[in-house]
Formats: structure tokens, sequence, C-alpha cells
């Protein structure tokens, strides 16, 4: 795997160690640190409430719209 050196603070550099195991480099902390962050991102999408409505009210304006023939 071909490497690469980012510039980052002694500080932020100390806070990425407290989340490091023993041994671990800091490109397997970053690693695990952004595959934590996909799984948040995609179960925040999955599971949000924007823009939806509940399924009772839903089909309460679909009987308005289109009700029942006799």
């Amino acid at each position: 795997m071909e490497m690469t050196t980012i510039a980052i603070t002694k500080d932020l550099k100390n806070k990425l160690s407290e989340f490091g195991n023993k041994g671990e480099s800091y490109s397997e902390i970053l690693s695990r640190m952004y595959k934590s962050a996909v799984e948040r991102q995609l179960h925040d999408f999955l599971f949000s409430t924007k823009g939806f409505v509940q399924i009772e009210e839903a089909v309460e304006e679909a009987n308005k719209k289109w009700p029942k023939s006799k």
C-alpha cells in the first residue's frame, strides 16, 4: 500500500492517539474512525424521519384523494 504524509498539529496527534490501542498505527486509527463515521452516516440516513410522514397520515391522505367507490 502506498503511504503518504499529512501534517497535523501535535494537539490533534495526541487526541488521535487516545482512540488507538497499543501498537496500533495512526493509519489504523484513522481507518477505524472513518469506517465508524461511514456507518453512522448510513444509520442516520436510513433512520431519518426528515421529509417523511407517518403511515397513518399517508393512508388518510390517500383515502381523501382516492375514496373507495361503493
